[in-house]
């Protein structure tokens, strides 16, 4: 594994952080007039019957598989999109990016990997960038909201370490049978924690239908194929920074479709989350994490 990126891996990077960025977008626009938990699990439905017929069942890690679920998915997807509720999808995708300093932090924790003093300045930016984010007044009614999200990142991470438990399952094997396991573990969630969800399939329109396709086969069955390939070809060092162009399609996207705007203050603090990430990311030498879906 390695080698110069060619012109077609910078393309695929591209195109892995465009349909991931915009994912959030979609998931905007949707939970709009839809509730956002049912809409994951709808996702996930989607996910799991395109891909589930192409890999082998995980005999022997069934248990496991459903605890990633539940952590990866199921709480993680409840906690961000609940939050997205209630702020900007630009917002969100760039509080979201901490997902990658506790990657570092579980890694640190649960692993006992060493981790150095540049990865710790780059945690440390992040997360200032999120309190400059949070400290803006015109936000000053959606700190919950914005917790919600920074909790959906940390059960990201934690879903992360789970996943590099499991043995001899390729990316697309855990794609699906975690789909198959979050599926009805999401429709749970929805029925305890939101209501009048027949209603609400009754009066979707075809942004929450073309939401759910999206999310479930673009986002995630054609963004994680290519993500996949750059990754069994390339070091994650050099594929990573691509995931920095991420929270910059979101915020495009949010202003050119949801007409969102943004402050000062939230520009600043995304630059800062932005370079903390990057600090993290762009480090020669570190270990190679495994990603499920977003």
């Amino acid at each position: 594994m390695g080698g110069k990126l060619s012109p077609i891996d910078y393309m695929m990077g591209v195109a892995v952080a465009l349909v991931w960025g915009m994912g959030v977008v979609f998931a905007k626009a949707a939970i709009d007039q839809f509730p956002p938990i049912l809409l994951m699990a709808f996702r996930f439905a989607v996910t799991a019957l395109v891909l589930v017929w192409f890999v082998k069942p995980p005999v022997g890690q069934f248990l496991k598989i459903f605890s990633i679920a539940l952590v990866s998915a199921a709480i993680q997807y409840s906690l961000t999109f609940t939050g997205l509720v209630g702020i900007d999808a630009s917002i969100a995708a760039l509080v979201v990016q901490l997902e990658v300093p506790f990657l570092v932090l579980v890694g640190a924790v649960a692993f006992r990997e060493k981790t150095s003093l540049r990865k710790w300045f780059g945690i440390a930016i992040a997360f200032s960038g999120v309190g400059l984010i949070a400290g803006e007044p015109k936000l000053g009614a959606a700190w919950l909201s914005i917790l919600l999200v920074v909790g959906g990142a940390f059960s990201w991470a934690l879903g992360q370490a789970m996943v590099r438990t499991l043995r001899d399952m390729n990316g697309m094997a855990v794609t699906a049978w975690v789909a198959v396991f979050a599926t009805p573990q999401l429709l749970v969630m929805s029925l305890i924690f939101e209501g009048g969800h027949w209603e609400a399939v009754q009066s979707a329109d075809w942004i929450v239908w073309t939401a759910v396709l999206y999310l479930g086969v673009v986002m995630t069955v054609i963004g994680y194929s290519l993500w996949y390939s750059l990754v069994r070809r390339h070091p994650l060092n050099q594929v990573a920074p691509f995931l920095l162009m991420l929270p910059v399609f979101s915020i495009a996207g949010g202003a050119l479709f949801l007409g969102e705007r943004l402050t000062f203050q939230v520009m600043i603090g995304g630059a800062v989350v932005i370079a903390g990430v990057a600090f993290i990311l762009t480090e020669r030498s570190r270990p190679e994490p495994v990603t499920v879906e977003r």
